[in-house]
């Protein structure tokens, strides 16, 4: 698919001025199972990268723990654990050996790439839920995150039949933080250090290289982590994801979630929402990425990849739950309007009163009458 088209024919998301405008793909995965070989993943992978680079696409984007089974809900240890892991090579995750393919495809298309892992670090066996953005444009990974928001538990549930989210077990939570960085020459004419142009001026705010901010599934759903990247001036966020259609144990259900059916069609609902309105709330473009379809014949994952504007309106999404390539051109000059009016944060924002947020975890209820 080429530009997505609007009701009236013009691309979606475009301004006519612009010079901040790139087409971007989201390649969602269907399902990988426990005997899916790595290699077939990480082939249907490059086949979708192969498809971007037909479509004039610049970035993609995969989903989270792209290349494997989405291995947190059985219960693993030792040599049967480590398997699902990348290790990589003086820290350098172009040349682990699974994912390396990925990287020199990319830099042969001069593709920008978000990359989703579980990463080994060196001789400690430290365990992450990892992603990095790789620029083909000048052969480096420009920056890497790491999940911070695991949901689950550790321990496995009792009941021999239930769907387990084990990530607490498996990996430690984040530690770099949610820290925006700037994607080198994905789009023409901007402004860098050698143009002697100062930062964070009137006049210079959204003509650098884009700023990009990338998260991880259940960080979607926490409204503090886009917007501590909305307060660096995000433009752009990346997220991939695996997401159950059906685990009552992690989810709970209620009158009105009774099936799994229904359950799928909220987790769907709940997927857009969380996308669309960040996406809105900090006036940003968001791609968001699934692997999705029935694995091992039993665990449903939702897809809904789909590619959102800085208005929270969706501009291309998937409709299927197989391998699929989302496509749209989009342009990061639409993100001012948001920033210098609705979401001005620096007219707006009362942090006086927002000591709550960082200052406690848990719910601590008023008094009561």
């Amino acid at each position: 698919m080429g530009s997505v088209q609007t009701n009236d024919g013009a691309s979606a998301g475009l301004t006519a001025d612009s010079t901040r405008k790139v087409i971007v793909a989201g390649a969602q995965l269907g399902a990988i199972n426990v005997d899916t070989p790595r290699s077939e993943g990480i082939q249907r992978m490059l086949k979708l990268m192969d498809d971007a680079h037909s479509q004039k696409a610049k970035l993609i984007v995969y989903p989270e723990i792209a290349p494997v089974t989405f291995f947190p809900r059985h219960i693993l240890e030792g040599e049967e654990l480590e398997q699902y892991f990348e290790r990589e090579v003086d820290g350098d995750p172009t040349q682990s050996t699974n994912l390396k393919p990925l990287f020199d495809k990319a830099r042969e298309y001069k593709m920008d790439m978000y990359l989703g892992y579980a990463e080994c670090t060196g001789d400690e066996h430290v365990h992450y839920n990892t992603c990095v953005y790789y620029s083909g444009q000048i052969d480096k990974v420009v920056s890497k995150y790491r999940k911070v928001h695991l949901p689950g538990t550790f321990e496995p549930y009792e009941r021999k039949d239930a769907t387990n989210q084990l990530e607490k077990r498996y990996f430690k939570p984040g530690d770099l933080g949610f820290e925006a960085f700037r994607a080198p020459n994905l789009v023409p004419d901007a402004l860098t250090k050698k143009s002697g142009a100062k930062l964070n001026e009137p006049d210079t705010l959204g003509k650098g290289d884009p700023i990009v901010g990338m998260i991880i599934c259940n960080d979607r759903r926490w409204p503090e982590a886009w917007r501590a990247y909305g307060l660096q001036g995000v433009e752009l966020m990346l997220c991939g994801y695996n997401t159950t259609a059906w685990a009552p144990e992690l989810l709970g259900v209620n009158s009105k979630v009774p099936t799994k059916e229904k359950t799928k069609t909220e987790a769907l609902f709940h997927n857009k929402l969380c996308v669309t309105y960040n996406s809105y709330a900090n006036s940003c473009f968001s791609i968001n990425v699934a692997k999705c379809g029935m694995e091992d014949g039993k665990y449903p994952l939702i897809g809904g990849s789909c590619i959102v504007d800085c208005d929270g309106e969706v501009v291309a999404e998937a409709s299927t739950e197989e391998d699929e390539l989302i496509v749209a051109e989009i342009d990061l000059g639409m993100c001012r309007r948001g920033k210098e009016k609705v979401f001005a944060f620096e007219k707006h924002r009362r942090i006086e009163h927002y000591g709550r947020i960082s200052e406690q975890t848990g719910v601590r209820e008023p008094e009561f009458l």
